[in-house]
């Protein structure tokens, strides 16, 4: 199994969280690796798919899971999964057969009808076998510090913040990594868009045009379809482009419970229900929406936008919250491509395109009977997943 140290990258995430680094200097929004923290799968096993210790023993499928979901018409967070054996993750799915002729209705004398052609369903499967892992290490020494308070229970409080303080730091980059996994499939599907060139000559092209049915250009398409001249800064403002945004936001929600093969990077055939679609806005575009749109008129379930959670930037706040940082990424996709944007506004998505599997955390200590301290490292692994094949629809301005 191949195991990421991503300390140094949630350090640097964090600090993009928090717009400062812990020596006052500010953090700007960076580039960042994303194929170190986030696995899109393979479909064969490869020599590195095996366990750390004599590093010759085929890691163990921990977990299968099926594409199996009965369609039943064009009706209708993120995902977490856990296992304690094995590593590997299998996602195993099939294509939609195509349909052929019946002979019954036209038969014919003489004619032979074979029944014994043996057709094989259409079947794959991706595995994930990445672990991202990283750890804090606390000291703690209760009697050296008994001069300092009045009472056991002050001591027990102060070392109660010590604690606190770690499980904190751990949330950040929580946060941090699920934004990431956010981020990578944000970065995938905009450069399936909007890639020029080939070979070794392709990259991300200008993010102007309209786009596809996966990577939306709200500003392309409300400037072209009614002779506007919005721009990138000024458009969150008026109220007749936020209206459109939930008009496109909420017929492509529609769209995507139906079938189709138009909403995923991979071009597979699926579907999103209502109870499996994800929702992710950017904080300034959703509340915008909210006081735009729903303080002047009667029916505002009219101008709702998709219920979703909201997120205050995708990447990091920048030096003070401005709409170039917020709605930025600067990443290298589990993919390897190079993706710079800014402008998006949300994301919909499956809720098994993107999967937090197989977290875990544990803290193991040791006493120091010379020093009388315990050391305490409190640990984490993770295992972000990324399925193109799975329906996900980015909607941006530029």
């Amino acid at each position: 199994m191949q195991v990421s140290q991503i300390a140094q990258i949630m350090n640097g995430a964090t600090n993009e969280i928090l717009g400062l680094t812990a020596t006052g200097e500010q953090a700007p929004i960076a580039t960042e690796d994303l194929s170190v923290v986030v696995e899109k799968g393979k479909e064969a096993l490869g020599a590195t798919d095996v366990e750390n210790y004599t590093r010759k023993l085929i890691d163990r499928i921990g977990r299968v899971v099926f594409v199996d979901r009965k369609y039943s018409g064009s009706a209708p967070s993120i995902l977490m999964d856990a296992w304690d054996f094995g590593s590997i993750r299998e996602k195993i799915s099939g294509d939609i057969p195509d349909a052929e002729d019946n002979p019954a209705w036209g038969l014919q004398d003489g004619q032979t009808y074979n029944q014994d052609v043996f057709t094989a369903p259409n079947v794959s499967a991706k595995f994930y076998n990445k672990l991202d892992t990283l750890q804090h290490k606390v000291s703690i020494a209760d009697k050296q510090v008994y001069s300092a308070f009045d009472s056991i229970g002050q001591v027990n409080a102060f070392l109660s913040m010590i604690l606190n303080d770690v499980e904190n730091a751990l949330t950040v980059k929580m946060d941090a990594a699920i934004m990431r996994l956010l981020n990578a499939m944000i970065g995938e599907t905009l450069y399936d868009a909007y890639k020029t060139g080939s070979g070794a000559n392709e990259t991300l092209g200008a993010m102007t045009g309209a786009g596809n049915t996966r990577a939306i250009n709200m500003l392309s398409l409300y400037n072209t379809r009614f002779s506007a001249n919005l721009t990138a800064t000024n458009c969150l403002t008026h109220k007749e482009f936020i209206r459109y945004c939930a008009y496109i936001m909420n017929l492509t929600r529609g769209r995507m419970r139906a079938i189709s093969r138009l909403f995923n990077v991979g071009g597979k055939a699926r579907f999103t229900s209502g109870d499996r679609l994800h929702a992710v806005f950017l904080e300034e575009f959703y509340s915008g929406a909210s006081v735009y749109l729903q303080s002047d008129v009667f029916h505002n379930e009219m101008t709702r936008l998709p219920n979703a959670e909201t997120v205050p930037f995708w990447q990091g706040s920048g030096a003070g919250f401005d709409f170039t940082d917020t709605s930025k990424i600067q990443i290298k996709t589990p993919s390897g491509k190079n993706v710079t944007a800014s402008g998006i506004l949300g994301i919909l998505f499956d809720r098994e395109a993107l999967v937090m599997g197989n977290m875990k955390r544990w803290t193991t200590t040791h006493y120091n009977a010379n020093g009388d301290f315990i050391n305490n490292w409190f640990k984490w692994d993770i295992s972000p997943y990324m399925d193109l094949n799975e329906n996900a629809v980015v909607f941006f301005v530029a």
